[in-house]
């Protein structure tokens, strides 16, 4: 009985404190009223803590020589034992800022290392940045950030929160703070500015996922939407220029790096087509990447190619020109000069061709030397004068083998799919019945890319051919253009979830190559459920390059 009049008497005190601040016209001269709620944060009494978890925020703003201990008083409280008590304290947190916003970056970032609570705890915190970033966004996302940017290495115990810590505040901006971006960005140009300054701190150490999630949210503002300028449009594609590494030496036993670049690549793709630059891409291909591309993993292959593919129609006429001898040589490799016993890598062939045509469309008399073509400009690289005329013998014989390769590939395809069709029809398990449909759907991206290959061989047989540099071939691996409805994104379009794989074999047996980019959307798996980096084996994606991350592709 002693304890419990002992504890309402410290209730009585501390509502006595408060009546005594509330009344008070100069609430300075009652400074010992609030140094004892200031002390009663380490009372035992439960509601006591309580009661003072409410008022030293609610008369904080009078007692500025007192600043630094409420605060610490008060964070005391937010780490509580008791539920109730951490709770009341973080709600009372942006009271500390409402009437002096200059303790708004301490109070978030106190809030930001609170992320890692549950439940009504977190919610809670939740609620409490919001507040913040209400009332000063500039500053609370200036403070929030901080908790990502990349930073010392933390000491090796404290090294999982930490970790931990910047997960939750990612996931608090993904999922809380982008999604308002319109009733938050306001002055909406000057402040899409500052999260887009932030940001860029912040992509020194982020995994892929987390990299996709940033370039999701900056293609959303308004400062980068459709009417940007291209100035705008190239900030953009630098920002993926630095992602993927293109200033940096390149080894091929590397993999994160060649993932990294494959994926960001694949990203740059969009903004080629609003006039960003492809040429330090192209240009690093070319130094870098083509000369090893032997050395490079068969996976790793077909979506470099299909990216390269995909970027060559917005080269400009000199990239084109200083790349054009690396493509043929490589074309030439995989297309055979006669026909033997090995199979024609088939999604290699049409992603090689379709680059030489978009590149030899911009640099047509480059060609010249490189495949003994007679095509004139009246410039002295034309080259009329030289003898090229074994080059020329060779491509086309090249040419010629590809055709009846592919016709081929195509008649064994089309009798494949009508016994299929009989198959289909006598399949009684779901299990049979999936099997044979993921049969006739490579075939039928198996076809496609016999037909793209046909319609691009056709005109190269001529001494002066006539470059393809449109979108008339549209890519195997791509969904077909729509009639009804054409899109004008032709890099846009979402890739094909097929399974045909890349060995030129189209049976369904490795399952490379097909379906759009298979590393591009495993390296930006990673934080949808608040995971990074793919794990648990859903993926690789790749991994953060600093804070002990190592350059795993975990």
């Amino acid at each position: 009985m002693a304890d419990a009049s002992g504890d309402a008497k410290d209730i009585e005190k501390l509502y006595e404190y408060g009546e005594r601040l509330n009344e008070a016209k100069d609430k300075s001269q009652n400074e010992d009223d609030y140094k004892n709620i200031i002390a009663s944060a380490t009372s035992t009494n439960i509601k006591a803590r309580q009661l003072a978890a409410q008022l030293i925020p609610r008369f904080f703003k009078f007692f500025p020589g007192l600043s630094g201990t409420a605060v610490d008083a008060h964070i005391d409280l937010c780490e509580a034992e008791e539920l109730g008590i951490r709770v009341q304290a973080i709600r009372g947190l942006p009271l500390f800022c409402k009437d002096t916003p200059e303790h708004i970056p301490k109070i978030v970032d106190i809030l930001a290392q609170l992320l890692i609570a549950e439940n009504v705890e977190r919610d809670a915190v939740h609620k409490a940045l919001l507040s913040l970033l209400r009332q000063d966004v500039k500053a609370s996302l200036t403070a929030l950030f901080k908790h990502i940017e990349s930073v010392d290495e933390p000491i090796a115990d404290d090294k999982p929160i930490a970790d931990d810590n910047r997960e939750r505040t990612l996931i608090f901006i993904r999922d809380k703070v982008f999604p308002i971006k319109s009733e938050l960005l306001k002055p909406q140009e000057q402040m899409e500015r500052h999260i887009t300054d932030l940001i860029k701190k912040s992509l020194q150490d982020v995994t892929g996922a987390e990299f996709k999630m940033f370039m999701d949210f900056l293609k959303s503002l308004n400062i980068f939407g459709d009417k940007a300028p291209t100035e705008r449009v190239q900030e953009l594609i630098e920002i993926i220029e630095s992602q993927a590494d293109l200033d940096a030496p390149f080894d091929v036993s590397d993999g994160d790096h060649i993932d990294r670049l494959i994926s960001c690549l694949y990203m740059a793709l969009p903004f080629f087509l609003r006039g960003a630059s492809s040429s330090k891409f192209i240009n690093y291909l070319n130094k870098n990447i083509i000369p090893i591309f032997d050395k490079l993993p068969e996976e790793r292959k077909v979506d470099l190619l299909k990216n390269l593919a995909e970027c060559s129609p917005y080269a400009t006429p000199q990239d084109s020109r200083n790349i054009l001898p690396s493509v043929v040589q490589l074309l030439k490799k995989y297309m055979p000069a006669r026909k033997t016993g090995e199979e024609m890598n088939f999604t290699y062939v049409e992603c090689l061709l379709y680059t030489f045509h978009h590149l030899a469309h911009k640099a047509p008399n480059a060609t010249n030397s490189l495949c003994g073509y007679k095509i004139v400009t009246g410039q002295p690289s034309d080259r009329l004068g030289e003898d090229f005329s074994e080059f020329y013998k060779d491509f086309t014989e090249r040419l010629k083998c590809v055709e009846e390769l592919a016709k081929a590939t195509m008649k064994k395809l089309t009798q494949g799919m009508a016994q299929q069709n009989k198959t289909m029809a006598t399949a009684i398990s779901d299990e049979e019945k999936a099997t044979i449909k993921t049969q006739k759907q490579n075939a039928t991206t198996g076809l496609r890319t016999c037909n793209n290959i046909l319609a691009m061989t056709q005109p190269l047989h001529s001494k002066s051919p006539s470059f393809i540099g449109d979108k008339k071939i549209n890519l195997s691996w791509k969904e077909a253009v729509k009639t009804v409805a054409p899109s004008t994104n032709a890099t846009g379009v979402k890739r094909a979830g097929s399974t045909t794989n890349g060995s030129g074999n189209y049976a369904n047996k490795r399952g490379r190559g097909g379906g759009g980019n298979q590393l591009v959307h495993r390296a930006f798996e990673g934080i949808s459920h608040g995971g990074r980096g793919g794990g648990g084996g859903q993926g690789r994606g790749w991994g953060r390059r600093g804070r002990g991350r190592g350059r795993g592709y975990r």
